[in-house]
């Protein structure tokens, strides 16, 4: 990383030309890299073959220590979170294997048993007295929720009662936690920092399941949860209402225990849009999500220096507008293939309206494309979102297994490489 890493992040955040491009890989649980596919690039870096820490077993994700940070040059350190999406705590790591034989290191009460048809089974807080909470097939990669939707009374439908075990305030062993991360990216590293994902789990779709429950209440089946915004829409107001109330409390002790050592803080991971358009209508948005992200946005601006992080894959361009109006600064992963994403438009209209954070490359390039086709996009997309800052490089969500590790090499020497040639407007890419 460059010594300059944390300001060229402040610049960029704050629509700043910034003296380079500013990098991510890894900062937050959206901008990440699959735990096999790091340990390959460990490999092909000259690292020592180590098993990865696997951070986020829900989407398979490894941690990117100090050591992979320094050597690619990545400018953005993110803060973890303690407990993983299964209930259990990131600490005591003990050795795994991915299913395709990738070694791994899982917290100490990570644990898995077979089925019939060898899928891994995992159980909220480790329970193996509860039914599993999420399932990773042979041979997969992911952990996918189990659906464990309970018969729908509607006379007991409580959005604050259902989710108040899914929103709770943060511990002060949590709390903790957070302090001495930031303290140590703060003070031993140049790195620009962001907070860990994410302090308004309200409405986001992948936490619906709530798999670190044993019991969850409520509304908990996805297609339930998306007919209820035409259906009962009350009912999924209280529960951002009741969601955005912990926020505000949490993102008070979360500004005592980090202060302003973090520049950005990542708010929630609700998805919007598909690759055609938006899941739910303008509308939907506006009534419904808008008026809570706002309360929540508007308290970070009052009383931080930090900058909003909203990830949403999809075509969102319908309600960026809407976003921008209730306070959102930085939008990730900026999934330029979706209908209406394209960079130029993107750039152009928003640019220095809302921050740019991912869009670097296609998964569909980084996936099958050459590592020479990967290169030649990374730095077309620089080229396009870059001048005048507002933009911080990444792949498009996290870099997935399978990836060739070449490919992978390609993105970061792109990046190496503008950074080195100042890549502007004004220049041709060869």
């Amino acid at each position: 990383m460059a010594a300059d890493s944390r300001e060229n992040l402040i610049k960029t955040i704050s629509h700043r030309q910034p003296a380079g491009i500013v990098f991510d890989i890894g900062a937050t649980n959206v901008s990440n890299i699959s735990a096999s596919t790091l340990y390959k690039l460990r490999i092909a870096l000259g690292l020592k073959p180590e098993p990865v820490k696997l951070c986020d077993p829900y989407q398979g994700l490894g941690l990117v220590e100090e050591d992979v940070r320094e050597i690619i040059g990545v400018d953005v350190a993110g803060i973890t979170s303690l407990y993983t999406a299964f209930g259990y705590k990131n600490q005591n790591w003990k050795p795994w294997k991915l299913p395709d034989g990738t070694d791994v290191l899982v917290g100490g009460d990570f644990t898995v048993k077979k089925d019939e048809n060898a899928n891994t089974l995992i159980f909220p807080g480790s329970d193996t007295g509860c039914s599993p909470c999420a399932k990773m097939p042979k041979n997969g990669f992911y952990f996918d929720p189990v659906n464990r939707q309970q018969k729908i009374n509607e006379n007991l439908l409580n959005g604050k009662l259902d989710f108040k075990d899914d929103f709770v305030l943060f511990s002060d062993e949590e709390l903790k936690y957070f302090e001495k991360q930031s303290l140590h990216l703060y003070n031993n590293t140049s790195c620009g920092i962001a907070g860990h994902m994410e302090l308004m789990p309200a409405g986001d779709l992948g936490l619906i399941f709530g798999t670190h429950l044993k019991n969850p209440r409520g509304i908990r089946n996805m297609e339930e949860w998306l007919i209820s915004h035409y259906t009962r829409p009350g009912y999924i107001k209280e529960v951002l209402d009741y969601g955005s109330q912990v926020a505000l409390k949490n993102l008070e002790l979360y500004r005592q225990a980090v202060s302003d050592r973090i520049q950005v803080i990542p708010i929630t991971g609700n998805d919007f849009g598909n690759q055609n358009g938006l899941i739910y209508s303008p509308d939907i948005y506006r009534q419904v999500y808008k008026p809570f992200y706002k309360r929540v946005n508007d308290w970070v601006h009052k009383n931080t220096k930090w900058k909003t992080f909203f990830h949403s894959c999809g075509a969102i361009t319908a309600i960026l507008d809407d976003m921008i109006d209730s306070g959102v600064d930085i939008i990730n992963p900026v999934q330029t293939s979706a209908n209406g994403m394209d960079p130029k438009a993107l750039k152009e209209k928003y640019g220095d309206k809302i921050v740019f954070w991912g869009g670097g490359v296609e998964p569909l390039t980084l996936q099958f494309g050459t590592a020479e086709e990967v290169k030649q996009q990374a730095l077309e997309r620089i080229k396009i979102f870059s001048p005048g800052g507002g933009f911080v490089f990444g792949a498009i969500h996290n870099i997935q297994p399978n990836v060739p590790i070449e490919n992978v090499l390609a993105l970061i020497e792109a990046v190496r490489y503008a950074k080195n040639s100042n890549i502007s407007t004004s220049q041709v890419i060869k």
